[in-house]
């Protein structure tokens, strides 16, 4: 808004910082609702989030008087104003935060259905969802159940059927899960703004599971079938070998027996024809070896499911019986091979037989060496392992040929003739027959070796071989199961840390429950570290073997290793941020405080914990909240209530029901400190240990007055009191007795169980207190009014005189009781006096008296009412009385009584009787019976010898208020150093009224609003006053170092007389002493030196004192002229008397009216203020020459010597008692 409109039209300045206050408040409103985001299916947070957007939709509601207040208050603006400008302004402001409420109640409640269509879909899909994972969990059941059983027609038989039926029921139940799917689908399409990964994680793995039942399931019966069909043709096949076997047998008989007929040899075309059908024949028996090995293996697996039984040792004798004519059948053969190459040219034959071998081991040794080298996978492994059981069993097939043909070679060569040979072997030249039979048989021995050779070399490369499949099997199948294991427990961690919300959508009470869990899983993958390791370990195992591992499995290791280490990584970040959050937003946390301020202002946090606050606007920062800034200056109004235990009781009550403390109940308050366990009084408590106890006391507050208390605010609003009150040095640390002295002297609760709760804090276990310990409790509770700048009025900080006074009621016992406490107490000790008061108007606020004030005509009178005791129905209101203002007729010093109930007739009665005895009474029986209101204490010049609280933490100085003063001092000390009063020239009347000049600018400076060069926080005033103070240290010093040298030269001066005239030398100065022995003489002139110096330090000490007194009179002397010159000047005007407001800060200097107050009941007498405020009287020559007396007692010329102080101050004592007595004398003669 234009600036020249605010100053047109100043009353937009408040509409426009209302308007502002709303649109952001409801600017924020809006974008927490953006920003809340709700794990769909999750019931529990759906259900909290809904009774969120009730509380946030109540609040609205709550808060729409004030749009229509701002409303009605912008019309009247409209009205009241003719700039066009400003009425342009007004309308614009009114549509624009009307349509954002409108759209902000628009979305509240769309986000309201949302969530209840949201809570009904989700309750939905969880109902789905258990039904599937309902039938998920039957069928792995089932398929569980399933395990290896007999290997019949009939187990297979039911199998198969359970199998069927398992199917036809996954049929049927894949309608449950489309129907999961389908609500999942629908909510991750309509509610995909929220965090829906928990829905889309479950679905998938009830999909996942769902595929793999019906894999399995299908493999199960196709298995199944399989084996049911080789079951059903296992006995055609069997029937079918054996037939063919006997065939085979048969043609195998008839060939061994043409193979021995004798002369075969001669017939070759017979041999030839008998080489082929043997050929036939041994085609048939290695087509049919793979249908033996099948009905051999699934004979043994049905005679295993048939152990025991009749069908079992049928079955054996059956296979028996097929084996062994196997085994005859295929040693015929060999045996008809051998007949046939013996009988046909056999050494030519046997010498290709040995050729054909040494190829076909050759060629299954190279084959054997292609197999290497070992696999780098375990089905790569499995795979070379069945490939080579497949040369095994070539190799055993093998195994009769060679061995039978070895033999026929050893046979024939030790059998056959040397003729034999010689036909045998035809050489192209001729040889000796000798020489050829030895080529011959050489060459087939040589031969027949290198086959065993070459044999025995296959069978042991075959063995190592498969010695090395096997271990490679065993490390791999080892390798595969741990990595397994390490997937599975990874995934599951995964599946976890997948389901993590971000941090920053938790909630601040779930925190630690997060932490909890993470921490939990943090424990349970922590022996991961050793899983892979051990998978490492293996990996090297088979590097060191040789095997070099498959990149698939190299891929599977660095994933496993790389997600392992990024499963660490995140479950530490994740435990550090819930850390983070925990400590910045958790119950332990001044997070939820951040919004007890509204923009331009932001609430930080120094490094003690100490809350201060930052406005971005004028970029300047201070200790106070705004709110609590504001207080302060709304308190400045209640100044002019001249009486201070009544001006302090209304502020400390308009702080109390800021702070909601009149809310607060004592029970309350104690349950809350219980449970913080605050039972050590002296132990110290930080920023967190006071926000916990004063959120514990404000949330129970608030459930009692939900419209009343803002939690957050209330909480930063009484921390920051409590701070300012026991904690100005902002150090974060506060006593447990300040905490408690603080909470309970505002709380509701009655007076004396005020008093009995804090003195039981301060009592000992017996339940007596010393005078050390009400010290305590009476130093915490005075600086309560301190902190409002009233302690002066109460006795001053020093606790001394209120301890003895009350250890003096008590006889001056070393210890008290409760009762006498309690005694004392309620006679309302000067020190204490504002709490009674506070309770009385308390007590005050809403009572309606049905009377008139006689000055102000008000009626009824509202608060305190107070009745004269001099006149027959005189009644005056606070405000009236307060302010000092009277009727004609009237004066202040008449007794009155006060009341802050509604009177009863008893009451009525009684003071008719009063008034009635005063109508009797003189003017001086009122002087000679004074009554004050309160128990007074002596403390004019006390020391504060009473042991004062250390462990409340203040600054290594003073605190601000005691500096504040120090600096007004100084400044009078300047002033009075620089002559700039009482001296020649200026008369005693004249310097007084300079002195008081200089103070009250001095109070505006600090009344004023600081500019930014100023301090604006304790913590800046006390290093401001520290640089004044160092400058004139440094100034001190500089004189000192000066004089010092002015001293040396003296002394060397002094020094050098002394040896022209023969003397003995003059001792050194302190820093210049020697260190040889002194002379007697030195040592007599050091002592004497040191013994001048301690009675001068002993002077200054008594100069310094009476000067201090001689201030205070001087101030004394000053206020009895006012009060003697004040009716001169009121009579010159109307000729009556009435006392006006002082204008200082303090307005007046009792603490309270001298009221009496009656013990028991409400109300209380009062006598006026006559040793302050004394009557109106003429002058006389009695008073002048007192006042000429005054006069002389203060010379132009000011002594510097003890003896005119003295003096001085026994002329002025002497002068105060006469006029005393001269101001008594006259009142009593009229």
């Amino acid at each position: 808004m234009p600036s020249s409109l605010l100053l047109e039209v100043p009353a937009l300045a408040d509409f426009n910082r209302v308007w502002t206050e709303l649109t952001d408040w409801l600017s924020l409103l809006d974008r927490v609702i953006k920003s809340q985001r709700v794990m769909v299916g999750d019931l529990e947070d759906i259900n909290e989030m809904i009774i969120k957007q009730k509380a946030t939709l109540q609040d609205l509601e709550q808060r729409r008087p004030q749009l229509e207040e701002l409303i009605t208050a912008a019309q009247n603006l409209k009205n009241k104003t003719s700039n066009q400008e400003a009425r342009t302004v007004i309308t614009d402001r009114i549509e624009r935060i009307q349509s954002q409420w409108d759209e902000v109640q628009e979305h509240l409640q769309n986000r309201r259905q949302q969530l209840n269509e949201m809570l009904k879909d989700s309750t939905q899909w969880l109902e789905a969802k258990e039904e599937a994972q309902q039938v998920l969990g039957q069928a792995g059941a089932k398929l569980e159940s399933w395990k290896e059983g007999p290997y019949t027609m009939d187990a297979i038989q039911r199998k198969i059927t359970e199998t069927k039926q398992l199917a036809k029921d996954l049929r049927q139940w894949q309608i449950n899960v489309d129907v999961a799917n389908d609500l999942a689908l629908k909510l991750l399409r309509d509610y995909s703004a929220d965090d829906a990964r928990k829905v889309h994680m479950i679905t998938e793995n009830i999909n996942a599971s769902w595929t793999s039942i019906h894999k399995r399931v299908s493999e199960r019966e196709t298995a199944l079938e399989e084996t049911h069909r080789l079951l059903q043709q296992f006995p055609l096949d069997l029937e079918k070998f054996l037939a063919w076997i006997t065939e085979a047998e048969t043609t195998a008989n008839v060939l061994q027996d043409a193979t021995h007929k004798e002369r075969l040899l001669e017939d070759s075309k017979g041999v030839r024809e008998l080489m082929k059908q043997w050929q036939d024949l041994q085609g048939e028996i290695e087509a049919h070896t793979d249908i033996y090995h099948n009905l051999d293996e699934n004979g043994q697996k049905i005679l295993r499911s048939l152990e025991g039984s009749d069908d079992a040792v049928l079955l054996q004798r059956r296979l028996d019986n097929m084996n062994f004519k196997w085994s005859e059948l295929r040693k015929k053969s060999l045996n008809i091979r051998s007949h046939l190459e013996a009988s046909s040219d056999q050494w030519k034959r046997l010498h290709l037989s040995l050729q054909e071998l040494l190829v076909w081991l050759q060629l299954k040794d190279d084959e054997l060496s292609r197999q290497a080298p070992i696999g780098g996978d375990f089905p790569a492994v499995q795979k070379q392992n069945d490939v080579h059981r497949a040369f095994k069993r070539e190799l055993k097939t093998k195994e009769p040929v060679i061995m039978s043909t070895l033999e026929t070679v050893r046979i024939f060569l030790t059998e056959q003739p040397l003729e034999g040979l010689e036909k045998l072997y035809q050489e192209p030249r001729e040889l000796p027959p000798e020489e050829k039979a030895q080529n011959v048989t050489r060459l087939l021995r040589k031969q027949a070796e290198e086959v065993n050779t070459e044999w025995e070399k296959l069978n042991l490369h075959s063995a190592d071989w498969q010695r090395k499949i096997d271990e490679a099997l065993e490390r791999l199948q080892e390798l595969q199961e741990a990595t397994d294991e390490l997937e599975l427990k990874l995934r599951q961690a995964e599946v976890i840390k997948g389901s993590w919300q971000p941090v920053g959508d938790l909630l601040i009470d779930s925190l630690q429950d997060h932490l909890e869990k993470v921490k939990a899983l943090r424990g349970e993958i922590a022996p991961l570290r050793e899983n892979v390791s051990h998978i490492n370990d293996l990996a090297r195992q088979l590097t060191t073997l040789g095997i070099q591992l498959s990149p698939y499995n190299l891929s599977t290791l660095e994933d496993l290793s790389t997600r392992w280490k990024l499963l660490q990584v995140a479950v530490e970040d994740r435990v550090r941020q819930l850390h983070e959050a925990h400590r910045d937003f958790g119950p332990a946390s001044q997070h939820f405080l951040s919004t007890s301020v509204q923009g331009p202002w932001e609430r930080a946090i120094s490094p003690n914990k100490v809350p201060y606050y930052i406005n971005h606007e004028t970029q300047t920062t201070c200790w106070d909240h705004p709110k609590m800034t504001e207080l302060y200056q709304s308190l400045a109004d209640l100044n002019n209530v001249r009486f201070s235990a009544y001006r302090t009781a209304m502020k400390l009550r308009r702080l109390q029901k800021a702070l909601c403390l009149d809310l607060l109940s004592l029970s309350a308050a104690c349950d809350a400190l219980d449970q913080h366990n605050l039972k050590q009084n002296d132990q110290p408590m930080d920023i967190l240990q006071i926000i916990n106890c004063l959120t514990t006391i404000y949330d129970r507050l608030q459930q009692e007055h939900n419209n009343l208390v803002n939690v957050p605010l209330c909480v930063d609003m009484c921390l920051n009191w409590l701070l300012n009150v026991y904690d100005t040095g902002r150090t974060g640390r506060i006593r447990v007795l300040s905490f408690k002295t603080g909470i309970i002297s505002l709380c509701k609760a009655h007076l004396e169980d005020k008093y009995r709760y804090l003195f039981k804090q301060v009592a000992s276990s017996t339940g007596f207190c010393d005078q050390r310990r009400l010290g305590l409790l009476l130093h915490d509770s005075i600086q309560i009014p301190r902190q409002l700048g009233e302690v002066a009025s109460f006795g001053g900080s020093n606790i001394e005189p209120s301890v003895r006074s009350c250890f003096q009621f008590a006889n001056n016992k070393p210890e008290i009781e409760a009762a006498l406490f309690l005694d004392w107490m309620r006679l309302e000790p000067q020190s204490m006096v504002w709490l009674p008061v506070l309770h009385r108007v308390a007590a005050a606020e809403t009572a309606k008296h049905q009377a008139k004030c006689n000055i102000c005509k008000e009626c009824p009178i509202i608060g305190f009412r107070y009745r004269s005791l001099k006149h027959f129905n005189y009644d005056i209101c606070q405000s009236c009385f307060f302010s000092g203002r009277v009727a004609k007729g009237h004066k202040m010093h008449y007794p009155m009584v006060e009341y802050c109930t509604p009177t009863t007739s008893g009451e009525d009665v009684r003071d008719f009787a009063k008034v009635l005895k005063n109508k009797f009474r003189t003017k001086r029986y009122f002087a000679k019976h004074p009554r004050m209101g309160y128990l007074p204490v002596q403390t004019v010049l006390e020391g504060d010898n009473m042991e004062t609280p250390a462990s409340s933490p203040q600054l290594s100085h003073d605190d601000t208020h005691s500096r504040i003063e120090h600096y007004a001092s100084r400044l009078a000390e300047m002033e009075n150093s620089n002559g700039s009063y009482l001296n020649d020239s200026i008369s005693p009347n004249e310097s007084i009224d300079d002195e008081h000049l200089l103070i009250q600018h001095y109070c505006q400076s600090l009344n004023q609003d600081s500019p930014l060069s100023q301090p604006r926080s304790p913590a800046q005033i006390l290093i401001s006053l520290e640089s004044e103070e160092r400058g004139e240290l440094e100034r001190i010093l500089a004189d000192l170092e000066e004089e010092n040298r002015n001293l040396q030269a003296e002394y060397d001066r002094l020094k050098q007389q002394h040896e022209h005239k023969g003397l003995s030398p003059l001792p050194s100065p302190p820093e210049m002493m020697p260190t040889s022995p002194q002379s007697p003489r030195d040592a007599e002139l050091i002592a004497e030196a040191k013994l001048l110096r301690q009675h001068k330090g002993r002077l200054e000490a008594r100069m310094q004192i009476l000067e201090d007194h001689n201030k205070q009179l001087e101030s004394q002397l000053h206020r009895l002229r006012q009060l003697l010159e004040q009716p001169q000047a009121e009579a010159k005007v109307n000729g009556t008397t009435a006392s006006s407001p002082s204008t200082s800060l303090q307005r007046s200097d009792s603490s309270q009216p001298m009221l009496l107050r009656v013990v028991g009941s409400q109300t209380s007498e009062s006598m006026g203020e006559d040793d302050l405020l004394g009557p109106p009287q003429d002058t006389s020559t009695g008073l002048e020459e007192v006042m000429e007396q005054l006069n002389n007692s203060f010379p132009s010329s000011r002594g510097h010597d003890v003896g005119s102080l003295f003096h001085l101050a026994d002329d002025l004592g002497r002068a105060v008692e006469s006029l005393v007595s001269v101001m008594t004398d006259e009142e009593g003669a009229e």
